[in-house]
Formats: structure tokens, C-alpha cells, sequence
């Protein structure tokens, strides 16, 4: 196991949060207890407020004071120019906001995203974001599959060592893992997805998880950094993709979670016989702010 790259001294990165709902608040909590002076909060907005300071806002506080900030327009404009450093956290399921996620990178900030939108929808929109980032530019995308889970990283490191991604399988929605797993049919399935919005588990609107909307975005993203083309959801090989409730043998690969595990297994040239393997929470606004952290301090190294 190789030790971890040393983070680099340096000046104060300033930091623009757009997103203050369950994902935006978690992410606070955790920059609230984190002892790193070179993230500097500036900026917080949602698609109603927004407040900033260029001496910084204390996380703890942040809420407090953007519920008595101006009147915002949900856009990605930035009240400061931007400087080499200045980092942007998309915390959203916006797609307002993922339109601005190209334009970022133009200007050179960083940009770490949980907004599946950017990477997950228009084929330009991600190939520019994929340019900008072979041309130096920092996207962290971390939390938008898998809820921080290496499974991009994984992907990108296995091609660049020469590996050809031959297929791809998981259960890629956290929500739907959970209400699945602990269903019993004797209370309505209604109560169970609501018990999941109000875990924090399910997306802002339910129904983009209980359409499979969720998964197929999260799979376009995989589908895209495994170099492949998308047909569907949940499942891509060599035959093209598809979706939907697959019966599985009870020692599956893909069955052997719990909870709101995601599991998703690679098969590649090297990995061929028995696929390489990923497994975890897969949902819920603590692990994907995570995400964001570690995407946060990637870019300090």
C-alpha cells in the first residue's frame, strides 16, 4: 500500500458551496470539525439565497447566515473573480448549475461535484469537462456514483495501466438497495420511501430514484469513464446495456449487500474470471459529503 501524497503548504483555497440541503449541510458539519485552515468557506448559495465574505464564513454559522442573505437566482455566478485555487463544491441535483460546470474550468477554478447532471447528461457537456481536465484542470466527480466509493478512480486507473474495461454490473442506487432489502410487503411501500426521503437516502424528488433516472445517469457517467457506449441501465458488457429487477442467486456477487449497499463488480482483460469487486454505503448525505471532503483535500496535494 502506497502512503498517501503529502498535502502542499500553501495560502487559503476559497470555497463557493452551492447546496444547502441534506448533502450542502453535511458537508458543513464535516468542514466544521475539520482543522484545515487552507479551506476557506466564501460563499453559499441555494436556488433561493445566497451570502459571502471574502474573510471567510465559519461553516457552524453558515446556515444561520443564509437564511438572513440576499435573494439569489439558483445560478453559478460567483460574486468574486476568480483566482488560481478558488475551488467550487456543486452540492445540487441542479441542472442549471451542472450547465456551469464547464464555464468553472474556463476560468480555472476547481470544481467538485455530487450533481450527477454535468457528467450524466449532454455527451458535449461531459466531453468538455473531460478536455478540461486532460488540459490540467482539477473535477472531482467522487461523489456522483456510488456516493464516494472509488469506482471512477478505479475505472480511470485500471485503463490508464492499459486495462480494457470489458463489462460492468452493480447495484448503483443506494435508495433503491434499501428499500428493497428491508421490504416486507405488510406496511406500504409508500411509508418505506418515505422513510427513506426523510433518512436522507433518497434524491430531493423520489421519483428520480424509484424511475431508475438515479442509475441511469450514474451509469452513463461509469459508461463514459470506462470509454464504453451507453444503451441503458444498471448492467453494460459487450452486448450492449439493459435494465430492470434481475433474480439473483442468494450468493451472487451483486446480492450480497445489505442495507443500502452499493456493489459493482468490473470485469476487464485482467480481471476476467472473477471481476474486481466494490462495496459500500451507497447512500446518505454523511458518505457523500465525505466524497466532497476528500475531493476538497485532493486538491490541496
Amino acid at each position: 500500500m502506497s502512503a498517501l501524497p503529502k498535502i502542499r503548504p500553501g495560502p487559503p483555497r476559497r470555497i463557493a458551496l452551492f447546496g444547502a440541503g441534506t448533502v450542502g449541510r453535511a458537508l458543513l458539519e464535516r468542514l466544521a470539525g475539520l482543522d484545515e485552515p487552507r479551506l476557506r468557506l466564501c460563499w453559499l448559495a441555494n436556488s433561493r439565497r445566497r451570502v459571502g465574505s471574502p474573510d471567510g464564513i465559519a461553516p457552524a454559522e453558515a446556515l444561520a447566515r443564509l437564511q438572513q442573505g440576499e435573494p439569489h437566482d439558483g445560478s453559478g455566478w460567483l460574486p468574486f473573480a476568480p483566482a488560481p485555487g478558488d475551488i467550487v463544491v456543486d452540492a445540487t441535483a441542479s441542472e442549471d448549475l451542472a450547465a456551469w460546470h464547464p464555464r468553472w474550468l474556463r476560468q480555472g477554478l476547481a470544481v467538485v461535484s455530487a450533481n450527477k447532471l454535468a457528467l450524466g447528461g449532454p455527451l458535449a457537456r461531459a466531453r468538455e469537462i473531460q478536455q478540461r481536465v486532460a488540459a490540467g484542470g482539477f473535477y472531482g466527480d467522487a461523489a456522483t456514483v456510488g456516493a464516494g466509493l472509488p469506482l471512477l478512480r478505479c475505472l480511470r486507473e485500471l485503463r490508464a495501466g492499459g486495462d480494457r474495461i470489458a463489462g460492468i454490473a452493480g447495484v448503483l442506487s443506494g435508495t433503491l438497495a434499501w428499500l428493497l432489502d428491508g421490504y416486507d410487503g405488510r406496511d406500504a411501500f409508500s411509508a418505506r420511501v418515505r422513510e427513506a426521503v426523510a433518512r436522507g437516502y433518497a434524491e430531493p424528488d423520489p421519483r428520480v430514484d424509484l424511475t431508475g433516472e438515479d442509475v441511469r445517469r450514474k451509469l452513463l457517467i461509469l459508461a463514459r469513464c470506462a470509454g464504453r457506449v451507453l444503451r441503458y441501465v444498471a448492467r453494460l458488457d459487450e452486448r450492449g446495456a439493459r435494465a430492470g429487477l434481475e433474480a439473483l442467486a442468494a450468493d451472487d456477487a451483486l446480492a450480497l449487500g445489505r442495507g443500502n449497499d452499493n456493489r459493482v463488480a468490473i470485469w476487464s482483460c485482467r480481471y476476467r474470471e472473477r471481476p474486481l469487486q466494490i462495496q459500500g454505503p451507497g447512500a446518505g448525505a454523511g458518505v457523500t459529503a465525505a466524497a466532497l471532503l476528500d475531493d476538497l483535500l485532493r486538491c490541496l496535494r
